[in-house]
């Protein structure tokens, strides 16, 4: 890519919005000395910076070496002995925690439970003696495929207790997508439930294990968490309930004692040639990563009650509900729902409920509690917020400004997070009280992350020419490998620029040194030989008062070379011809005639994951009138892709 070919940025987005000096005030890091001083420590010398980090985790042996090797195959602490369910746990029951809340949990249908962190510890070392009673060695894989109950977390902790490596699969995957990661990670237990509640209704849970079993050879036993009540078909000999292996489980055991670089977790992520990819994660890095990460950004503290919306088969679970938060002694809510069950104020509820003060969502979250109305946080009380957050996607400016408005009252800092299941933790992030935000950017980069936007060739590119984003220096949270397929690792993140971990993003990075993430470079468009970021074009038409979300791809253009199609959810009404026209004139002020669109086609929903992210490279498949070959493994509703190709037949 020469530089005449770098992605063109042309959003302008000028407001910035200093945090509260009263936040500054009492802020884990409140000075832009205090940030500069460790950014620049970390950089220069990662080996000192992070081996003063590892400090703050417990070790039962400490390490020889902070950083060994060069990325992609730099080690992490090596010759340390340490346990992550015991730094999650154990070291907080000698302190006043004890009987601090750990989990505030509320299932759909609004039951509720709080588990104390002595609480969490007796349930975790029980489970942890059950699955060694089923032959569940250090080293082992373990299925998780269960809804938001306080028994994920605790089966979790409970294999990192033993040195099992779990791998939690989101409770919505198919049977099939279930036996696939099953047989990659070869898999000896499931653990699941009968059910889970979602909208009101019985997600069943078995059936689909059952199917997978079908497909899944390596699978010898099966662990069910009685939750909805639902009848389920128990194999004699296979299947086994959970009440009653843990009513006789001893509440004594010892946290094994595991190198630094144990493998925790596998955790399978979307992959372009339909098979999904096994992203391994270690110990001792990923859980200082998500601790440190968790004081800096979310600017922790003792008397906070922390919510993350996200489910725990995502990494944003794995890293922000539990492992972080935990680590640094938090009380988490849980919450197993919907956002609009019964009703669309149920989040609000909740937060009203338990004075809820740091509150970290989704950016299609968001836009979705736009379309349903300010009505809805109006009814509550959210004076306990204190700060917000996103994850997942970069944030439209307009969406970001309500957020600031309706839920922050304009007085909450907003962390716009930018990182990946790969990167393990957040990797550029505001400082709340440090960092003046800007909408739609994730401004600067944490300590220990080095950043830099390139060329195709690896040239580093200046201000505002949208580029590469790369990361020239490792850190301790960073993926190992792709579980059985190190190759594949290889190729996937670090062929592209040498030297450098690339995982997709195209960015640009302002005057002041704020990075602007302009979503993946295969979603870039190339108009007339101009490269444009979708998410550029899709920010200007959410600015419009009547748009909900919007998604843009290119499709092939016998003139331009590729054309802007916009696929478009309106707030309320249905679109007219009117609209269209209307809404190419409004991106055509906002960003200038190179971004008109060529078409646009209103949808009543949009293709995504389960996570909540929009599966653009689906909606390029039906712009240019193909069938897709693509991974839809992840796909929420495969419901609404029908309906787009039914609607352009």
């Amino acid at each position: 890519m020469s530089n005449s070919s770098n992605i063109e940025s042309i959003l302008s987005e000028t407001r910035s919005f200093p945090p509260p000096a009263t936040f500054t005030a009492q802020a884990n890091i409140g000075s832009e000395e205090q940030y500069e001083q460790l950014w620049h420590m970390a950089k220069d010398d990662p080996s000192k910076f992070w081996g003063e980090m590892a400090e703050n985790l417990t070790w039962f042996q400490r390490w020889d070496t902070v950083m060994d090797g060069d990325m992609p195959n730099t080690k992490w602490f090596t010759g340390g002995k340490l346990n992550v369910s015991y730094n999650c746990i154990d070291r907080h029951l000698e302190t006043e925690r004890r009987n601090k809340a750990a989990i505030i949990w509320e299932g759909e249908p609004g039951d509720t439970r709080v588990l104390r962190y002595q609480d969490l510890h007796r349930e975790v070392c029980k489970f942890a003696n059950v699955l060694k009673s089923l032959g569940i060695e250090t080293g082992d894989r373990v299925t998780l495929y269960m809804p938001m109950i306080p028994e994920l977390t605790i089966a979790m902790l409970a294999c990192a207790r033993i040195g099992a490596v779990h791998s939690i699969i989101f409770g919505g995957f198919s049977a099939d997508a279930v036996a696939d990661r099953n047989n990659d990670a070869q898999a000896k237990l499931v653990i699941t439930a009968d059910g889970g509640w979602r909208r009101g209704k019985e997600i069943p849970l078995k059936i689909a294990v059952d199917a997978s079993l079908e497909k899944s050879p390596s699978v010898e036993k099966v662990v069910v968490v009685r939750r909805t009540g639902g009848d389920v078909d128990m194999v004699p000999d296979r299947d086994l309930w959970w009440h009653d292996l843990m009513a006789d489980a001893s509440a004594e055991c010892d946290a094994v004692e595991l190198d630094s670089e144990h493998p925790l977790f596998i955790l399978y992520t979307s992959g372009s040639t339909g098979k999904p990819k096994g992203v391994l994660h270690t110990s001792a890095g990923y859980l200082l990563g998500t601790m440190m990460t968790s004081q800096w950004v979310f600017d922790l503290k003792e008397e906070d009650t922390y919510w993350c919306t996200a489910d725990i088969g995502w990494i944003t679970g794995h890293s922000y509900i539990c492992y972080g938060p935990l680590a640094n002694g938090a009380s988490i809510v849980m919450y197993e729902g919907a956002p609009n069950w019964p009703d669309e104020g149920r989040f609000w509820e909740l937060i009203e409920k338990y004075q809820v003060s740091i509150f970290y969502t989704a950016p299609t979250a968001i836009r979705a509690f736009i379309k349903w109305g300010n009505e809805w946080p109006e009814k509550h009380d959210l004076s306990s917020l204190r700060l917000l957050g996103t994850v997942g996607e970069p944030i439209n400016p307009e969406a970001w400004m309500w957020y600031h408005e309706v839920i922050g009252q304009e007085r909450c800092p907003i962390v716009d997070t930018w990182w990946q299941t790969e990167t393990g933790g957040i990797m550029i992030s505001p400082l709340p009280g440090v960092t003046a935000t800007k909408p739609g950017s994730c401004s600067r980069p944490l300590p220990g992350v080095v950043p830099d936007i390139v060329t195709e060739k690896g040239e580093s590119l200046e201000a505002n020419q949208g580029g590469l984003l790369v990361m020239r220096q490792p850190w301790p949270h960073m993926l190992r490998t792709l579980y059985g397929d190190h190759d594949r690792f290889l190729e996937t993140y670090f062929s592209t620029i040498e030297g450098c971990y690339f995982a997709g993003d195209g960015a640009r990075r302002d005057a002041d040194g704020y990075i602007w993430v302009m979503g993946r470079v295969d979603d870039v468009i190339n108009v007339s030989g101009h490269r444009l970021s979708t998410m550029e074009v899709e920010s200007a038409l959410v600015a419009h008062e009547r748009v909900a979300e919007a998604a843009v791809v290119g499709f092939p253009h016998e003139i331009k070379g590729e054309g802007i199609c916009c696929f478009v959810t309106l707030k309320h009404d249905d679109g007219t011809e009117d609209l269209k026209a209307e809404l190419i004139r409004h991106v055509r002020h906002q960003i200038g005639a190179l971004a008109t669109p060529d078409q646009i086609r209103f949808a009543a929903s949009l293709p995504k994951t389960r996570s909540g992210k929009i599966m653009r490279r689906l909606l390029r498949d039906i712009a240019a009138g193909r069938e897709s070959t693509q991974d839809t493994s992840t796909l929420e509703d495969f419901n609404i892709l029908a309906k787009l190709r039914n609607d352009e037949e």
